[in-house]
């Protein structure tokens, strides 16, 4: 993240605005009050200044130039920060927004564990009794209902590779334990930067973290065991511990340190893995390219995003039943809970209000997101050739 965090700067910004880094000793306030301004918002980033913004509600103003100030310059209004040392931080460095946000996600997971015991009014071996018998029910209604016929039978297929592709099985397990934190970080960092409009950037964020939350409330009044840590009579082993794969989502010896290990239903490494796969999908441009649209990129990149939109989730739900660390039916719940969240994701708008009241309490002004930068630099570009080209033939 940190990285991210670089690359996504706002370049030819700082911090020190540039007038008071040359005459820092004798500029009155307002001087410097000037040069801040002039440097914090430019014309071609105002309409990404916030999430309330009317690209993002895709309300377009028939008057775009009468839009207040505070419009312009973003939610939080609060434009008296704007010269805080703080404010300029975050808008030299916009990503570490993102990076605040999704630490407040992984403090709601951390707390999913005890509303769980909280909800039940139950502590201990009583939850673990509970999240097992929900285990067993979900194996039941896949291999003993009427649809049984849509699932394969998840030992089936963790036996297929332990008794025939041991290797193959070792990857799956250091798959399952390395790649997905770091992978859905990576793939936040990389679309900040890659993404068209931040407007597409945060409807991929907001979808994700709502599938969080969703997945949170299911884990606190639903806990689920998954088939690994069901009882020896069902036959499932918990490969990611027996070779030795532990990380931050399985502790060493099994223990679970600080993440919820009843927390099976729904997905959430298939969640994220398919959010990303259709994130992925819908960047490589092959969907505007059939609606007549003009598609950036090369054509070799829109095949490799969409074969890696669409190998992705396959790859995780491969990995996630192989280990025995879902079922089937935990990534249909996954689909499901995808679906209403990309429907639902603006809910977070509701939140503005108080993310005005935090920015005011903190005397902070919202950065503007670099997301997008590239995007209108290239169209530039192209405008400019087209200009020149058009000159020329003149």
């Amino acid at each position: 993240m940190i990285t991210a965090v670089i690359i996504t700067r706002k370049r030819g910004y700082h911090i020190i605005p540039s007038r008071a880094r040359t005459t820092w000793r004798n500029a009155s306030p307002a001087a410097a009050s000037r040069s801040s301004e002039d440097t914090l918002v430019e014309p071609d980033d105002q309409l990404y200044a916030s999430e309330s913004d009317d690209s993002l509600l895709r309300h377009p103003s028939p008057h775009p130039s009468k839009r207040s100030p505070s419009r312009v310059r973003g939610a939080a209004q609060t434009g008296p920060y704007r010269n805080h040392v703080h404010s300029r931080i975050l808008q030299k460095f916009p990503f570490l927004i993102e990076m605040f946000y999704w630490g407040l996600n992984y403090v709601a997971y951390l707390l999913s564990k005890d509303a769980a015991a909280a909800f039940h009014g139950q502590k201990g071996n009583a939850v673990v009794e509970l999240a097992q018998k929900h285990g067993i029910d979900i194996l039941d209604f896949e291999h003993e209902s009427a649809f049984s016929f849509l699932f394969l039978q998840e030992i089936s297929v963790q036996k297929f590779f332990l008794q025939k592709h041991v290797g193959i099985m070792s990857v799956l397990n250091q798959i399952y334990s390395l790649v997905h934190i770091p992978g859905t970080v990576a793939f936040i960092c990389w679309y900040y930067y890659a993404a068209p409009s931040f407007n597409q950037f945060s409807t991929a964020r907001r979808t994700m973290a709502l599938g969080n939350f969703v997945a949170f409330f299911v884990f606190a009044i639903w806990p689920c065991m998954p088939p690994r840590l069901l009882p020896e009579r069902f036959g499932f082993e918990d490969t990611v511990r027996q070779a030795h794969a532990e990380s931050v989502w399985v502790g060493e010896n099994g223990e679970s340190g600080n993440f919820n290990q009843l927390a099976a239903m729904p997905s959430l490494h298939f969640t994220y893995a398919l959010i990303i796969g259709s994130t992925l999908f819908w960047h490589s441009g092959f969907l505007q390219s059939l609606r007549g649209k003009p598609r950036e990129g090369s054509f070799l990149g829109m095949i490799g995003l969409m074969l890696a939109g669409f190998l992705y989730p396959a790859l995780v739900l491969l990995v996630i039943v192989a280990t025995a660390n879902h079922y089937f039916l935990d990534a249909v719940a996954a689909i499901l809970s995808v679906l209403f969240c990309f429907t639902c994701n603006k809910v977070w708008l509701l939140l503005l209000p108080a993310e005005r009241v935090l920015a005011r309490v903190l005397q902070v002004e919202k950065p503007i997101p670099t997301t997008g930068d590239r995007s209108k630099a290239r169209k530039r570009r192209r405008n400019a050739a087209g200009d020149e080209d058009g000159t020329l033939q003149a």
